[in-house]
């Protein structure tokens, strides 16, 4: 099932149990899916997986930026909605990878792109961000290519 049916499946759910947090983060989901698919170029057409996890992936990253600066902010009523809005949102996207699945991962792609150092830096991350898309944040991903480079012991 694509997912903007399974959006709309889950927003009758939501509306039918009065959960108006989850309501909100679906209804603003399917919005950007809609956006999306009549963006110029698209002619209506359904949106690829890799676009719908594109979308999703820059969602979640929004709420978290509006957390974060939520926080700075002191504003905790409005940290506590742009947070759960992203625990919803995350559940539409794949498992992250856990640390250590993380590093063995960025270790192989720096072995086979044969990167040396804090110099290599470009190279590594244009092919974990790739491979790694929707796997894990793009922050967490390059402070750890970053820290495996800066590490000469790999």
């Amino acid at each position: 099932m694509a997912l903007k049916e399974t959006i709309d499946a889950d927003i009758k759910k939501a509306m039918l149990a009065k959960d108006k947090v989850r309501l909100t983060a679906l209804r603003s989901i399917k919005s950007q899916i809609m956006l999306a698919e009549t963006a110029e170029g698209q002619h209506g057409a359904a949106l690829t997986p890799d676009a719908e996890m594109k979308l999703l992936t820059k969602a979640a990253k929004q709420r978290r930026e509006a957390a974060d600066m939520y926080q700075k902010q002191f504003r905790s009523d409005l940290e506590e909605i742009e947070l759960a809005e992203l625990t919803i949102i995350e559940e539409y996207l794949p498992q992250q990878l856990s640390e250590a699945d993380l590093v063995e991962k960025l270790v192989g792609i720096i072995q086979r792109v044969g990167a040396t150092g804090p110099s290599d830096l470009g190279k590594v991350m244009g092919v974990a961000a790739r491979e790694l898309a929707g796997l894990a944040d793009g922050r967490v991903i390059s402070q750890t290519v970053n820290n495996l480079l800066n590490n000469t012991n790999l």
